[in-house]
């Protein structure tokens, strides 16, 4: 396996951190982090390419906070100057993890994503009898950094690289050795990469038919009952032994035909519908801008913008009959 080595001096040469930067601050121009390194440009973006040369990033500062959609998460955003350090070695380093990535991986990948996953997953259910799901449970808190690290470094080379990515996956941890902060460029990176391994062994297996990730959202097909739960024996032994990681509870071993809630969607071989989790999410949104318009807080323009961003909530999704349902129940404010 051909390594690749990533120089200090390569990410923090100015084009890589000027472009680091405007991705970092992409949709955030009017925080006050971005505007204070706006302010002076030239200078922080120096002391910031002198810093990665030093070897003193990531500076490790993160701000907490909770999310609740689509499900209760601690988020830990790094602070900004660390963005733009992640930004710039991803720039670098992500094409190298991509190109080793299986093609059954479909979060946080250029070409891939949500929809894609659920047009491949229905393809799926319409070919094959049964099919198992699974989740790792705490994935991201559970990611083993010494295990994490042998993995990059089957990928790159070097002291200067290797040592750059231990201060990456060290500056976090939710329990000693262990742990990916959700929010991070790099943590979406590592923990797809992290998972890679099985897909190779889900495709290896014979009695797998077919298979998808999206993230840590695992499901593969078999022909029979039986098969899907020999595999997931399988998959469980090789999670723990070569990843240190367990499977919730809440495994479903399913007919395809009865179809498959999967990426906030419910995926029938012949339909896909909204998830009741995607439904309370149109509902919320809506209700929060019709709040904003009524509080005068946003414009009629606005509102309308507003609208059409709920609204691709539902693109996708075989949901006209709902939406009239929804709308004649609950009609859009008169503008």
């Amino acid at each position: 396996m051909r390594r690749t080595r990533i120089d200090l001096d390569a990410i923090a040469g100015w084009d890589n951190l000027a472009t680091a930067f405007h991705k970092a601050a992409r949709g955030k121009r009017y925080r006050a982090d971005v505007q204070a390194f706006s302010a002076d440009f030239d200078v922080n973006l120096r002391q910031l390419a002198n810093d990665i040369v030093a070897a003193r990033l990531p500076y490790g500062e993160f701000r907490t906070f909770k999310i609740f959609d689509p499900k209760p998460r601690l988020i830990h955003a790094a602070c900004f100057a660390d963005r733009v350090f992640h930004h710039a070695v991803m720039k670098l380093a992500g094409g190298v993890l991509e190109q080793a990535m299986s093609p059954i991986s479909y979060a946080c990948r250029s070409g891939m994503g949500v929809h894609k996953a659920v047009n491949q997953v229905q393809r799926h259910l319409r070919r094959y009898s049964y099919y198992c799901q699974i989740d790792i449970d705490g994935y991201f808190a559970a990611i083993d950094h010494g295990r994490l690290l042998q993995l990059l470094g089957r990928r790159f080379k070097g002291a200067d690289c290797l040592a750059q990515w231990q201060r990456i996956v060290g500056c976090y941890q939710a329990a000693p050795g262990l742990g990916l902060p959700i929010g991070s460029l790099t943590s979406q990176y590592f923990a797809n990469y992290y998972l890679d391994g099985l897909d190779r062994l889900l495709t290896s297996l014979t009695a797998v038919r077919a298979a998808l990730r999206y993230m840590d959202d695992i499901v593969w097909w078999c022909d029979s009952r039986q098969a899907a739960q020999e595999t997931l024996l399988t998959v469980k032994a090789w999670l723990w032994r070569e990843r240190g990681l367990q499977v919730k509870t809440n495994v479903q071993i399913q007919r395809s035909a009865q179809g498959i809630s999967y990426c906030g969607f419910r995926i029938l071989p012949g339909s896909v519908r909204l998830s009741r989790r995607r439904k309370r999410r149109y509902h919320s949104r809506r209700r929060y801008w019709e709040q904003l318009y009524r509080a005068d807080i946003i414009s009629a323009v606005q509102l309308q913008q507003a609208y059409a961003a709920v609204k691709s909530i539902t693109v996708g999704t075989d949901c006209r009959s709902w939406l009239r349902q929804n709308l004649r129940r609950y009609p859009p404010l008169t503008v």
